[in-house]
């Protein structure tokens, strides 16, 4: 029996209440282990330390998140410290506790591997086959993240030159529509208009996100404005499921609108047949988003 049957199991209560070594197992029992070791494996054959125990590092990667461990030098102190931690974490009594440098390369391993993504991919497809997912509605908003370490100061756009005064000539217009458009194709898709986004193919759209840590601003709930430093998670999620149907890790600084697109091609991918509506807040008000939704439909 997998972990998409526990909704009707247990609730979370009973998950918190149980021994650390069943909950992680519950949890991560529905995660194909096997197939991110070989992938981490087959990458770190050359010049890594062969001595790790490297599917012991995975699943405490997991186990962080469970137990809300905020960073992997944290989570290294926990190993060193709890010993029964450790264990249940399945490193062996023989085993050194890795270093964060050797946590750096197999997390490295895994962004670049996409390994991840496709697991989370097979777990939803599994649920939806399942009939746990039989969502009619699809909710679509992003969070922030704040990045670790020290923030740059934020950069002050320079100052343009001001503008002439008067009406362009009709040359003078037809010389900067030239000179728009161009810069305009030459931008990257996601700092072009979001209409663009409509014919490029979904696997495109995800190798250029902007993954770079930059500053992002949002306005909270009094309508103030709130800086961070860091990234932004979009996620489409089904209102009734709660399963997180797509999602989308970028820059801090990329519009919400902008990483609409590719949620609603990758939703379109799933096998829905119940599907009918995606909701969204005002600020993905965009007529592309509405031209998207229909060719879905």
């Amino acid at each position: 029996m997998t972990i998409i049957r526990q909704q009707s199991l247990f609730g979370i209560q009973e998950l918190y209440e149980m021994e650390p070594t069943q909950r992680y197992e519950s949890i991560i029992f529905a995660v194909d282990l096997d197939s991110i070791y070989l992938e981490i494996n087959k990458q770190l054959r050359l010049g890594a330390p062969v001595e790790l125990n490297y599917a012991a590092m995975i699943i405490s990667m997991f186990v962080r998140i469970v137990e809300r461990i905020p960073t992997i030098k944290d989570l290294i102190k926990r190993l060193n410290d709890d010993f029964v931690f450790k264990l249940n974490c399945g490193f062996l009594v023989s085993d050194n506790t890795p270093s964060e440098a050797a946590y750096s390369r197999v997390l490295t391993r895994l962004s670049d591997s996409k390994i991840l993504e496709k697991e989370q991919e097979k777990v939803v497809l599994q649920a939806i086959a399942e009939g746990f997912i039989t969502d009619d509605t699809v909710a679509i908003d992003a969070t922030h993240f704040e990045a670790r370490g020290q923030a740059p100061p934020k950069e002050e756009k320079p100052k343009s030159e001001p503008k002439k005064r008067g009406r362009k000539s009709k040359d003078e217009r037809e010389q900067w529509l030239i000179e728009q458009a161009e810069k305009e194709a030459n931008l990257p898709i996601f700092e072009k208009k979001i209409e663009a986004q409509l014919d490029v193919p979904l696997a495109e759209l995800r190798a250029e996100v902007p993954r770079d840590p930059k500053w992002g601003v949002k306005k909270n709930s009094e309508g103030k404005n709130v800086f961070w430093y860091g990234y932004k998670g979009h996620l489409a999620v089904g209102t009734s499921s709660q399963y997180i149907l797509q999602s989308l890790f970028s820059s801090g600084s990329l519009n919400d609108g902008k990483a609409a697109i590719p949620l609603l091609k990758g939703v379109d991918e799933l096998p829905l047949p119940f599907l009918r509506y995606e909701v969204m807040d005002a600020g993905y008000d965009y007529e592309p988003f509405y031209e998207q939704v229909l060719c879905v439909k």
